[in-house]
Order: C-alpha cells, then sequence, then structure tokens
C-alpha cells in the first residue's frame, strides 16, 4: 500500500484514514471473506459493554429514502467474549484494533476500559449516545458537563489513547467537542446517528418496535460534513469523520472538511467491498493530485 495514505491520528500512525463504523462490521468476521482486514486503517468493533446486552425487541430495522433506521439497542455478547474471541481473531489477520466501549452509567465504561487496558488495542472509541440511567435515560453526550464527566473518568482508566463519539442530536456540537476536549480526548468521531421515525401506514404503526431510531446513510451526510467541518475548527484535537461515506468522493470531503481518519458504516450492508475500494480511490486520487500524502488535504477548505 501507499505510503501517501499513511496518517497520525492521536499519537499512532495508520496505514491509510478508512476505518469502519461501529455496528456495521461487527468485529470483522463476518467481512473477512470480503475484505483484507490487514489492508484497512483499523477495524472498529461493534460496541462492547461490560455484560452481555440483548438489545431492543423487534422489528428494529427499517429502510427510509437514501438511508435506514436502526434500534438495534447496542445488542452484544459483552467483554468476555470480546477478549476470548473478537480481539484474537483480529490479531491473526493483522488487523489494527479501535474497541467501540458503550455503557448506561461511568461505572460501566470504566470496568470496559479497564478491562481493555493490558489488550493489544490501538484505539478506545467511547460511545455517549448511550443512556445514562443514574440521570433519567439522557444521553451522556447531550449534555457538556456530563461528557466532559466521563471523558475525565474514561481517560484516567485507559491505557490506550480515547476517542469520544459524539451525538449529532444536539444544538451545538461544538459545545460537546470541547467539554470532551476538556476533559482529555484524544480525538472526536463523528456522527453517530440521527433520531428519526417511521410510519408503517398499512399496519397503522410504528415501523419499528422501539419507535424511533438511528438514522445513517447518504440522507445524513450533509448533516455530518458540516458537523465535522465545525468541530475540526473548534477543536485542536484530530477528528474521526463518517455519517454517509458511499465512496471515495464522500470520503475525500470529510477530508477536505478537517477530518483526520474515516469510517464507512451502512455502505458496508450494501456493498461490502466498500472500504478497500475508497482506500484504492484515495490512493488513485493521491497519485492523480501529485500530492506526497493525503494529510495535505486534510482541512484545506475555510
Amino acid at each position: 500500500m501507499s505510503e501517501k495514505l499513511a496518517v497520525n491520528f492521536a499519537g499512532l500512525t495508520f496505514d491509510n484514514p478508512v476505518t469502519t463504523a461501529s455496528g456495521t462490521f461487527g468485529s470483522g468476521l463476518e467481512y473477512s471473506e470480503f475484505v483484507n482486514l490487514n489492508q484497512l486503517g483499523a477495524v472498529t468493533t461493534k460496541g462492547v459493554s461490560n455484560v452481555p446486552w440483548p438489545g431492543n425487541p423487534t422489528p428494529r430495522i427499517a429502510e427510509t429514502h437514501a438511508g435506514m433506521l436502526n434500534a438495534i439497542g447496542l445488542q452484544n455478547p459483552g467483554i468476555d467474549t470480546l477478549i476470548a474471541r473478537d480481539l484474537p481473531y483480529l490479531h491473526e489477520r493483522g488487523a489494527r484494533i479501535i474497541v467501540n466501549v458503550c455503557g448506561r452509567s461511568k461505572e460501566d465504561y470504566v470496568e470496559v476500559v479497564e478491562r481493555l487496558a493490558e489488550e493489544d488495542v490501538d484505539l478506545l472509541e467511547i460511545n455517549i449516545s448511550c443512556p445514562n440511567v443514574k440521570a433519567g435515560g439522557i444521553s451522556f453526550g447531550q449534555k457538556p458537563e456530563m461528557a466532559e464527566d466521563i471523558t475525565k473518568a474514561v481517560k484516567k482508566a485507559a491505557k490506550q489513547p480515547v476517542i469520544m463519539k459524539l451525538t449529532p442530536n444536539v444544538t451545538d456540537i461544538t459545545e460537546l467537542a470541547r467539554a470532551v476536549e476538556a476533559g482529555g480526548a484524544d480525538g472526536v468521531s463523528l456522527i453517530n446517528t440521527i433520531t428519526g421515525m417511521k410510519i408503517d401506514v398499512n399496519r397503522k404503526t410504528f415501523a419499528i418496535a422501539n419507535q424511533t431510531g438511528g438514522m445513517s446513510g447518504p440522507c445524513v451526510k450533509p448533516v455530518a460534513v458540516r458537523m465535522v467541518y465545525q468541530v475540526a475548527n473548534a477543536v485542536k484535537i484530530p477528528v474521526l469523520g463518517m455519517g454517509g461515506i458511499q465512496n471515495t468522493e464522500d470520503a475525500l470531503e470529510f477530508l477536505m472538511a478537517g477530518a483526520t481518519m474515516v469510517a464507512v458504516g451502512t455502505a458496508n450492508f450494501f456493498n461490502p467491498y466498500a472500504t478497500t475500494e475508497i482506500i484504492a480511490g484515495l490512493e488513485a486520487y493521491a497519485e492523480r493530485e501529485k500530492l506526497s500524502n493525503i494529510t495535505e488535504i486534510i482541512g484545506c477548505v475555510k
């Protein structure tokens, strides 16, 4: 792979700026017949909690125009299974690893982060869109003071660099970005899904049992690019951008807006080769534009 795609994120060098969006790629097992996992910048795992989570009742996925809604509920087998099964699998295939962490209380997050302290993991991505059960169910990522507090707690326990994953379901995402930066975050990732709803007019009820779900796919990309641009210009820590990336041009938009790395999510469901196609496209772009490194275009749009 060309050295022209190498990027530094949170003090670590990755061969290219492309990873997977949590929850869309499992832990790589499901996609390994389509993608050589060691060709990706990194594999970002599905969110993992301190104990297994069953997720929400079905139906929990619905198509929308240019996207989808999901209310999976962060179903996962828990940290024990990740350590015993998924991490060894990824290491065997030479993948760089970003572990996405979820929890329902500060203690939940810290427990998972402590369990990962001695594991060979590159980065931790902390999903603060989870409902804080001790605060009446409000998302950790919807109040700046709460976001800063959880960041401080995770950083105190973490041995790896910490990326805080920001929710777009706020008035001003830069407030959240500055809050987690103040809490010691080594980077931010955005955007998570946008809350939406679909009605099944034939059944006269909600299309998803949870009533609402997270909207993702091409329909959210303009919002995601705008928020990445705002955050990249509001903080000094690097940004991992995501939201509707399907192809090389989409990835380039995020990089030019200020993202250092990008994550491919919903596109994996309809094109399992999307990540490697984008990497190849970025290589071709760097050659065509005679770039010494892809970082030359990061944040070039002002």
